[in-house]
């Protein structure tokens, strides 16, 4: 049966009513009966969180672990996020979780990649002495991303600028996309400088990384939420600390610069707890971002940026309705009154 769907239609503030014909919308009322689920309030396309880590089985040895993955992408569901990127996952998604109805829609970037030259690698990083090639094979076998980090340890060199700038042509040349992980302020500038396609935390990011990063169209996902939960657990009383300390103040800063250049700014948590997005959009505005520009970097700018469609003829089935204007309260992103996905009724 369709569903049927009344309420202020957003970013456009319309009050519209829209039906469900399968996994797709329409605005035309279907000859055959339709169960009518939401009634006012207000209806946004589908969360996103462009930024998160699903299915790591706990243990010492990183490992994908396909039940844990399920558990971890139905809590994001469950809070009303229909769709997640991941840039860099452990292992494959199986084809029938991606597929599966209650399942958000997902785009992956593979693995990550880390350059030889790095002087650490972690457990988790994917070590490749011939980055470009490997990046390329990565966006091509996974939604046209790829996943390279920019740096790992704050007293090291981060990959080299001419590399970057290799792999980035490469991947370009190729139709995909590059994520970069930069923790370090000459990371982060070696990235915006070479045009990466989105940079990923940016600690540290230097002043002139935002016009490299708005000339390039490069987009910024701080994952505002993550680096909150562990600064309180990272020490100050030495040279590691304080340098922590001060690039995640300096990142904080950046958001809002960022965002008044015209770089898209979006909602990435990161990691656990899953399905927290909301409290990233609170993160955004809390740095300065306009609530309404902070709620689309989790809503509609985030769908657009990954070629989702929004809330149109045609455009896939994925719904959230909340009872008043996140835009006014982005609490209520918290507390979403119904979410549909692929055109059936999660909550």
């Amino acid at each position: 049966m369709p569903l049927h769907l009344r309420g202020t239609v957003l970013p456009d503030g319309v009050v519209r009513d829209l039906w469900t014909l399968g996994d797709r919308i329409t605005f035309e009322r279907p000859s055959a009966p339709a169960d009518t689920v939401a009634d006012g309030g207000f209806l946004l396309p589908g969360l996103v969180d462009v930024h998160t880590h699903p299915g790591a089985a706990a243990g010492d040895d990183p490992v994908f672990d396909p039940e844990v993955f399920a558990e971890q992408i139905a809590e994001h569901r469950d809070a009303g996020v229909t769709a997640l990127r991941f840039p860099g996952l452990l292992g494959e998604i199986p084809d029938e979780l991606r597929e599966a109805p209650g399942s958000p829609r997902m785009i992956t970037a593979g693995r990550w990649l880390a350059w030889a030259g790095l002087s650490r690698s972690a457990g988790f990083h994917t070590v490749t002495d011939d980055l470009v090639a490997a990046a390329v094979a990565e966006a091509k076998a996974h939604d046209g991303w790829c996943k390279l980090m920019g740096d790992w340890d704050f007293e090291a060199p981060p990959v080299p600028y001419e590399l970057l700038r290799a792999v980035v042509d490469g991947v370009h040349a190729a139709g995909g996309r590059v994520a970069a992980h930069c923790q370090s302020a000459e990371g982060v500038l070696g990235a915006a400088r070479a045009g990466v396609d989105s940079i990923e935390h940016g600690m540290g990011m230097p002043q002139e990384c935002v016009g490299l990063m708005a000339g390039h169209g490069t987009s910024y996902v701080p994952t505002l939420t993550a680096f909150a939960q562990s600064a309180p657990l990272r020490a100050k009383d030495n040279a590691r600390g304080r340098l922590w300390h001060e690039g995640h103040r300096t990142m904080i800063r950046r958001v809002q610069e960022a965002y008044d250049a015209g770089v898209t700014v979006l909602a990435g948590t990161d990691s656990a707890p899953h399905g927290n997005v909301a409290v990233e959009v609170e993160h955004l505005i809390g740095a300065g971002l306009p609530p309404e520009a902070a709620v689309g970097a989790a809503s509609w700018t985030a769908r657009a940026f990954l070629g989702l469609p929004l809330l149109a003829e045609g455009a896939l089935a994925d719904i959230t309705v909340y009872d008043t204007d996140p835009r006014e309260d982005a609490g209520v992103l918290r507390h979403p009154r119904r979410v549909v996905l692929r055109g059936r009724i999660i909550r």
